[in-house]
């Protein structure tokens, strides 16, 4: 045997509940259920029946995005969405009857009737059910994360890191039944001392980019040039940054420091074979081109034809020569992550384990056919006898890390440090927070109404999301006013406790509404510790 091969799948998207809709808002999450959420759960469900034991699945769904996902509004508006673009695709058959557009009409209308008879017959609108039930069967694991994807290492507070991780953790056991054993860094943003409020957190594993590990200059994902929603970086951004003198493989777990928590790093090669814009598969001249749609449905009719062909001179799209691209290529992949198992097992005289991690929007929404890829390469890698399919809690534990590693700050970012978060864009956003951070210490000490929706706009306030949209220039006015929003509630509800102001009580109930993830949360959880390793 080679190794063991583990996909890590990270699932996240802003908190967007009642922010609008197009182009900014609530339908980020009901495109993600349609076109990502929903077909892998089809996928990992075939699977299932077919490949006996482990999927080597990881899938990290992150804690504010699963309050999303069971919210009765955010259900009934994604089933809006769905008829919505059923209704498209329908009228679309009459509109093309003849003709490659006429076979892709009827296409997507077939994979959107699929996914509502999945999403209603199947699953009764249960979605963090599926997956709890996929878990349970041992096909898959679930990872946590931070509350609300929060940036650690920049909240200069040990009390806000542990709340954003033991708020993240609770929702985790309330919306799937168990405690997570791996968490997703938000960002993959690591500062030192961290792994010692994930081990008070009962967790055992979590992620890093490749240079945390190996050590030398940022690569992969920090680099740039991505599929999806990364644009490409500028010369400022390409500076490199130096990770240490770390001499780690990303073919093995590590503990990190003193703790029982180990890291485990994505793999440089099968990463950019997915990810690279340039060189990845999504850049096949037979998939789905994402940046054309038709003037009239919104539906997308052309095929990616060349790298440098303009979206004016794109060629039609041809679901049956896109779904032989995506088995040729599955069957390469297998190929590549079995020569990379080889090589490391060959040369360190020891099996690795093989961590290939993406963003799971990348899979139906950025790349159409990736969730048939990956269905294929899980199913390629179950019958081959070289590899194991193992997710990161079953490496962890069946084959526990024999040394341990000091790793550097840094996140997958550009550069691969904290710039994309923190710079002159952003900047003005940190001291909002922590300033909220010092007077939240005084006021979350009892549990009342009041205080618990004063707790969830803190953790709403401290995601990453703001920043990143701010950055990257994607959304950087909604992003602004949504961190402002979230810091405005906070002000008032602070105002209010400290005034004891009883006509404050209608407008509590109107933000309760409003900003409701977290039913169990005790505010008291986040007070009363002392400050240490990340005060500034």
């Amino acid at each position: 045997m080679s190794g063991t091969a583990t996909f890590v799948l990270h699932t996240h998207l802003p908190y967007c509940r009642l922010a609008g809709r197009w182009p900014h808002g609530e339908e980020w999450i009901h495109e993600a259920l349609l076109e990502c959420y929903l077909p892998l759960i089809g996928a990992f469900r075939r699977l299932s029946k077919t490949v006996d034991g482990s999927l080597g699945v990881t899938i990290n769904i992150t804690p504010i995005l699963a309050e999303q996902l069971r919210d009765p509004l955010v259900v009934q508006h994604f089933r809006e969405y769905l008829a919505d673009r059923i209704g498209r695709a329908e009228r679309d058959t009459h509109r093309f009857t003849t003709g490659p557009r006429a076979d892709t009409a009827r296409f997507h209308l077939a994979r959107y009737t699929e996914v509502q008879r999945l999403f209603e017959d199947d699953l009764r609108g249960n979605v963090l059910g599926a997956f709890a039930a996929l878990e349970d069967s041992g096909s898959i694991e679930i990872a946590s994360c931070a509350a609300t994807h929060g940036y650690l290492p920049l909240l200069a507070d040990d009390d806000a890191v542990r709340f954003q991780i033991e708020t993240g953790v609770q929702s985790h056991v309330a919306n799937f039944g168990r405690p997570p054993r791996s968490f997703w860094l938000p960002e993959c943003a690591y500062r030192p001392g961290l792994e010692r409020f994930l081990e008070e957190a009962g967790i055992r594993a979590f992620f890093v980019e490749t240079h945390l590990v190996t050590g030398g200059t940022a690569r992969g994902k920090a680099l740039g040039g991505m599929v999806g929603p990364y644009p490409p970086l500028d010369s400022t951004s390409r500076r490199p940054a130096e990770a240490g003198a770390h001499r780690g493989s990303t073919f093995r777990p590590y503990w990190v420091g003193e703790s029982r928590v180990a890291a485990m790093a994505r793999n440089e090669q099968t990463g950019l074979q997915v990810w690279s814009a340039a060189h990845g598969y999504p850049g096949d001249e037979w998939y789905r081109e994402f940046h054309k749609k038709d003037s009239e449905s919104g539906l997308h009719y052309w095929r990616v034809t060349g790298r440098e062909t303009g979206l004016g001179a794109k060629a039609e799209y041809e679901p049956a020569r896109a779904s032989a691209a995506a088995q040729r290529q599955a069957s390469h992949f297998r190929d590549l992550l079995k020569r990379e198992l080889f090589l490391y097992e060959n040369g360190a005289r020891e099996h690795g384990n093989l961590v290939s991690s993406y963003d799971t929007e990348l899979y139906g929404h950025w790349w159409l056919e990736g969730v048939e890829w990956l269905e294929a390469v899980i199913s390629l890698v179950a019958k081959d006898p070289d590899v194991t399919l193992a997710t990161a809690e079953a490496v962890v534990r069946d084959d526990p890390p024999n040394a341990s590693i000091d790793l550097p700050e840094g996140s997958w970012g550009a550069g691969g440090d904290h710039r994309t978060w923190s710079n002159d864009q952003t900047a003005w956003t940190w001291p909002e927070i922590h300033r909220r951070q010092q007077r939240a210490h005084a006021l979350l000490a009892n549990e009342t109404p009041a205080t618990r929706q004063l707790a969830r706009e803190l953790l709403l306030l401290q995601s990453s999301d703001w920043q990143f949209l701010m950055t990257t220039g994607q959304a950087h006015d909604y992003a602004v006013e949504r961190f402002n929003s979230h810091a405005a509630r906070f002000d008032a509800i602070a105002n209010a406790i400290e005034s004891g102001d009883p006509g404050f009580a209608n407008e509590l109930v109107q933000l309760e509404h409003l900003d409701n993830p977290f039913p169990d949360i005790d505010p008291r959880s986040f007070a009363g510790r002392p400050q240490g390793a990340f005060a500034r």
